[in-house]
């Protein structure tokens, strides 16, 4: 699998901190071999000259520093030479006592309520926050956005849809059965006809009941037979009769789609006003409406209907959010930066952010702080000796490569001090 580029990044870190490191023990060697080289050299010419017992002397000194320290340093990490002194290899030998000495440590000095509530006290994540979610342009703010919508497609698809859609519609039932849903529509449908709003839909009613007539005039002309009696229907009055009274439903339908001063608009009004008004006022249509709204919630078909319309909403939600096309991340960016705008903006909204983040923070301090520590503890036990020795020497190899560095001029110094005083008095 190919790394991440955080991964390669910290790989290629790690790779050059090793080299660094290399190069500076390489260093550090040769300058042990160059003083060893100058110590031999200069040891057969003692006699021709006193400057060169001075030389003589730094080099001696400056090997035995050099020496010192690269066995100081190596007894850091393993045995010098492979030989196993005692007190060497002190890091792989003792890496689980150095495990539970870091965790204590990070336990005591920085997952303690105290500290993490004064370190929070200065800090406004709020803004911060904010900060960022405005900042345009922001790569990691669209990898965030299509993480969260990657993520919320994932949800949808992982959960079983039939017992999420009945969840979701139990949920919404619980939610209507305890709403009083009559004095709603009474309230509703008085509106509607103080501001003229229902004429339409009467309108609609009446085309609606005209072509109902019309479709179902064969059916309307039997029942007008089937009630006269045998004398009109040997004399063939029937059939003009039914005529009639079909001609004059449509007169009277289309004088009152045509009159808005029609008697039978007013009739109409009057029965919806008195609707509107049992609906908010009369206990037996109230209990008729929750009876209707109760039935109609335990309706399988209902429940069948909402199904169907639960999977589309819930199939088209994940097309949307895998769709880098799609409006969906768009808004979400849109309301990303709106939150950031307000945290920017809004005093009062930093100030409850901040001390919820303070809060949650030292809770996480107080609750899981041993936890944390734990498994800091057992990830640098689990690994073993060589790994150990080998990050921490490349974290801090370099430096020590300088220790023996300036081990070897140090003791140079001092051996040619040494000697100085030694010829002088």
């Amino acid at each position: 699998m190919k790394p991440s580029s955080d991964q390669s990044d910290a790989l290629a870190g790690g790779d050059l901190l090793a080299d660094r490191a290399r190069t500076m023990r390489i260093t550090a060697t040769l300058m042990l071999v160059l003083m060893a080289a100058i110590f031999i050299a200069t040891h057969r010419l003692l006699d021709l000259h006193p400057a060169w017992g001075y030389a003589n002397a730094f080099a001696e000194a400056a090997m035995v520093g050099g020496l010192a320290d690269w066995f100081a340093v190596t007894a850091l990490f393993r045995h010098p030479l492979g030989i196993p002194i005692p007190h060497t290899a002190i890091i792989p030998e003792n890496k689980d006592r150095i495990a539970d000495t870091m965790a204590q440590f990070l336990r005591s000095n920085f997952l303690t309520p105290a500290v993490v509530a004064r370190r929070m006290q200065g800090m406004n994540v709020a803004q911060a926050a904010g900060d960022f979610l405005v900042a345009p342009g922001t790569e990691t703010r669209s990898r965030i956005t299509g993480g969260a919508a990657e993520l919320m497609a994932e949800i949808l698809e992982s959960l079983d849809p039939d017992r999420l859609g009945n969840q979701v519609r139990s949920g919404l039932a619980g939610q209507v059965a305890k709403i009083d849903v009559a004095p709603l529509v009474g309230r509703m449908l008085e509106g509607a006809i103080a501001d003229k709003r229902h004429l339409p839909l009467m309108d609609g009613l009446i085309r609606w009941a005209g072509l109902t007539l019309e479709d179902n005039e064969e059916t309307v002309r039997d029942i007008i037979r089937q009630r006269a009696n045998a004398v009109l229907r040997w004399t063939g009055l029937d059939e003009r009769i039914s005529g009639s009274v079909l001609d004059g439903l449509y007169r009277l339908l289309a004088e009152v789609l045509v009159d808005p001063d029609h008697p039978l608009r007013g009739k109409i009004e009057e029965g919806l006003d008195k609707l509107a008004s049992d609906l908010q006022t009369d206990p037996a249509t109230r209990e008729r409406v929750e009876e209707l709204k109760r039935d109609l919630l335990e309706n399988p078909a209902v429940a069948e209907w909402w199904m169907g319309v639960w999977e589309r909403i819930r199939q088209s939600l994940i097309r949307r959010a895998r769709d880098p096309e799609s409006a969906l991340g768009g808004e979400m960016r849109k309301g990303l930066a709106e939150l950031g705008k307000a945290l920017q903006d809004d005093p009062r909204l930093q100030s409850q952010i901040n001390l919820f983040a303070r809060r949650t923070a030292v809770g996480v301090a107080t609750r899981y702080g041993d936890q944390i520590v734990q498994l800091v503890s057992e990830t640098v036990k689990r690994w073993d000796a060589t790994t150990v020795t080998n990050r921490i020497e490349g974290a801090v190899g370099r430096d020590l490569q300088f220790i023996r560095i300036n081990g070897t001029l140090v003791g140079g110094l001092v051996g040619l001090t040494i000697h100085g005083l030694i010829e002088i008095f």
